[in-house]
């Protein structure tokens, strides 16, 4: 797919529709976009190449885009091989081309390829820029968004900015659907953790006119820039965007998805602003994480398993904890037959991250409901709905 974004600035970045786990755990229904443009002025830079899955067809791209043109520069923003993949390809056909970097990025590179690129290397820092002609690129240090090397890329003639992963989300080119959605759930599981370093990123980011944000996955954002920026400065400072209680079950036969679901219609008939609920057994984990931190109150119900929790909600809650959830208040479900643990563990992980409000009373379960709304479920109920 090649197409013009500014006169200068032509998108070259393939689809991978047949991909199925994006990083071999993360599903990806409507497959992927890896993102890659060209800036053509009195020297050619090419940004950033694509995994190696999509090179023969990336190749074809640069060629359509280039002509009978030589590219002079390759930046690399980001080191992740679904960004470098096609890096030897590109340098081999075309072998006075210099590739731009800074100190972590070639250190790295070292680590994952063996092709020798040390006579070609131009390596940047915060604020260096280079020289396209009419075109001024000027490097900015986004550390840890989401990985030590990744820098972004401020086209300072056409105000694009080149954002590595920051502002991409699952999903091809060619998906209708809305941007937010995989946006969040992307955002929340591959970057989440690092919200003081989107933070800092986001700073720099307010001081220069940026009218096009392009990323290295997802569509190219050339409207309402506050919108996506807005969605960043919301999930980076871990503020729920949305009032609402999402319900979180792992449960063995049934008994607790019920519990859930009873739970559930219950928060409804009370006028609760919206729930939501997954079995996290069956259900995209992923998914379950964005939705935690989307709502403001989550209610984790669990059936106690071999003196434990349940697996999958010990997962869950492991994930959670490595994203850094955070400032939001949870009620508990447990169920047990004969000895019910599961409350007392899910407080401890709870209790273990930051700013969790732990509701009392915990709805605790001996097998089934049954039919029956326990005074427990009702009380919880009006707590979370204060």
């Amino acid at each position: 797919m090649v197409r013009k974004i500014t006169d200068s600035v032509i998108y070259i970045g393939c689809d991978d529709a047949d991909l199925d786990l994006f990083e071999s755990q993360f599903e990806v229904p409507n497959g992927m976009a890896y993102n890659s443009y060209v800036i053509m002025d009195e020297k050619v830079c090419i940004m950033d190449t694509v995994d190696k899955r999509a090179a023969d067809a990336w190749l074809d791209n640069v060629k359509e885009a280039l002509g009978d043109r030589k590219a002079d520069y390759l930046v690399i923003s980001h080191m992740e091989p679904d960004h470098t993949g096609s890096i030897k390809a590109i340098a081999e056909m075309f072998p006075e081309m210099k590739i731009v970097g800074n100190t972590k990025t070639f250190a790295f590179y070292d680590q994952f390829f063996a092709y020798d690129i040390s006579d070609r290397k131009i390596v940047v820092k915060e604020g260096d820029t280079l020289d396209l002609g009419t075109h001024t690129l000027k490097f900015t240090m986004a550390p840890m968004v989401h990985w030590p090397e990744v820098m972004m890329t401020y086209d300072e003639a056409d105000k694009v900015m080149f954002t590595a992963d920051a502002f991409g989300k699952f999903g091809t080119l060619d998906t209708d659907e809305d941007w937010a959605c995989e946006a969040r759930r992307y955002y929340f599981n591959i970057v989440g953790k690092y919200g003081a370093q989107v933070q800092a990123v986001l700073k720099k980011m307010a001081t220069l006119d940026i009218q096009v944000i392009c990323p290295l996955h997802g569509p190219i954002l050339t409207e309402d820039l506050g919108y996506y920026i807005g969605k960043y400065q919301v999930w980076s400072s871990f503020e729920p965007e949305d009032k609402g209680i999402f319900i979180a079950y792992a449960s063995i036969h049934g008994n607790t998805a019920a519990a859930a679901m009873q739970l559930k219609e219950l928060l409804e008939s009370k006028c609760a602003p919206k729930v939501s609920i997954a079995d996290l057994s069956r259900d995209d984990i992923a998914e379950a994480v964005e939705d935690a931190f989307r709502y403001d109150r989550m209610v984790l119900a669990c059936s106690t398993y071999n003196m434990g929790m349940f697996p999958a909600m010990e997962r869950f809650l492991n994930q959670l904890k490595a994203k850094d959830y955070q400032k939001r208040t949870v009620g508990l479900m447990e169920n047990g037959t004969w000895a019910p643990m599961a409350a007392k563990l899910m407080k401890a992980h709870l209790e273990s991250m930051k700013n969790i409000t732990v509701l009392e009373p915990v709805v605790s379960i001996k097998s089934s409901l049954k039919g029956e709304t326990p005074e427990t479920m009702v009380k919880l109920a009006d707590e979370l709905l204060k």
